[in-house]
């Protein structure tokens, strides 16, 4: 029985670990005919993701480039150019920086540029190097961009980091209206990901604990993992949701139910 993604191009930033890795995982497990594969340091971890691909038939191709620079967006492009066009493209590279959000002294103009550089910046240049492709294929292209609750509720690692995923779904609507009838852009907003992020950012100890306050606090009792994610992004680029676009979707355990303002909207 053929997937979703059957004969699809599919390109994936940020896809060397996490969540990023099981996207495109799920994409080749789904039919995908080539998954093109960035990465901005880990090659080693990229590999892997490109093994994993190739073991479901994809073919792959790995780029090194950081999204933040506009011509490491067009050569990521430029990698899917041989396969005539771009059926799917999940923005997913992101980056962040742990700060208390009531520390103001701890985070600079410096750490907002940078996040926004990548969060933001890197998605819309993506998209806009990847624009022809998406456009040249039998059915509308896709975008997904990887955003956060925290662009929704305002909490998350850091003020700049939440800043940056809520003005990634502002941009999200924007992109919608703009690139219709030909390319849909969609958004995710994942609650926590136990994937290595915290761990590298704030320890394993610190790590373990929001991973228990996760499963704990979450209506669904639960700490989702990037499997659980990838299907929902995916779902968002695939045929299934071919009249979607301009969504931002919660994928966070219902953690979203405990905000005031998102329960008044």
């Amino acid at each position: 029985m053929a997937g979703q993604y059957e004969d699809f191009v599919v390109v994936v930033t940020g896809a060397s670990t996490g969540l990023g890795r099981a996207v495109a995982v799920e994409v080749a497990a789904q039919g995908a005919k080539a998954v093109v594969i960035n990465y901005a340091r880990s090659q080693g971890e990229a590999e892997e993701t490109a093994r994993l691909c190739q073991a479901h038939g994809a073919e792959t191709v790995l780029v090194q480039g950081d999204v933040s620079k506009d011509a490491d967006c067009r050569a990521i492009a430029a990698a899917a150019a041989p396969f005539g066009r771009i059926d799917a493209l999940f923005n997913n590279a992101g980056t962040t920086k742990f700060a208390g959000h009531a520390d103001l002294e701890a985070v600079s103009a410096e750490d907002f540029l940078e996040l926004y550089g990548v969060n933001v910046i890197g998605a819309f240049q993506a998209t806009r190097a990847c624009r022809a492709l998406l456009e040249a294929g039998p059915r509308p292209g896709a975008v997904v961009n990887t955003s956060s609750i925290a662009g929704v509720a305002g909490i998350g690692s850091s003020v700049p980091y939440a800043a940056s995923k809520g003005a990634l779904n502002t941009m999200t609507i924007s992109l919608a209206r703009a690139l219709a009838p030909r390319i849909r852009v969609n958004a995710i907003c994942p609650g926590f990901i136990d994937t290595g992020w915290f761990g590298k950012g704030l320890g394993e100890a610190a790590a373990d604990r929001i991973r228990a306050g996760a499963a704990t606090s979450s209506p669904l009792k639960v700490a989702s993992t990037p499997q659980d994610i990838a299907v929902a992004a995916v779902f968002l680029a695939s045929p299934a949701s071919r009249h979607v676009t301009g969504e931002t979707l919660m994928v966070d355990a219902g953690s979203h139910l405990g905000f005031a303002p998102l329960v008044a909207r």
